[in-house]
């Protein structure tokens, strides 16, 4: 089976400036590095209103583009 390769914002920097602790499931963000790592170097997490896990979002988010 071949293993997809994913263009990231990161660029070959990724392993380097992926954020340890953090697991991420996005993979159409540009920060996913194809697995389960945020390469962001680091996110920001809001809105400060939220009540709940389920009411926040990750405002570095962005889309990639296939």
């Amino acid at each position: 089976m071949e293993e997809k390769k994913y263009q990231t914002e990161c660029g070959d920097n990724c392993k380097k400036q992926k954020i340890k602790g953090i697991d991420c499931d996005v993979q159409n963000c540009v920060y996913h590095d194809g697995v389960s790592d945020c390469c962001a170097g680091k996110i920001s997490v809001g809105p400060h209103s939220a009540k709940s896990s389920s009411g926040t979002v990750c405002a570095t988010f962005k889309s990639r583009e296939y």
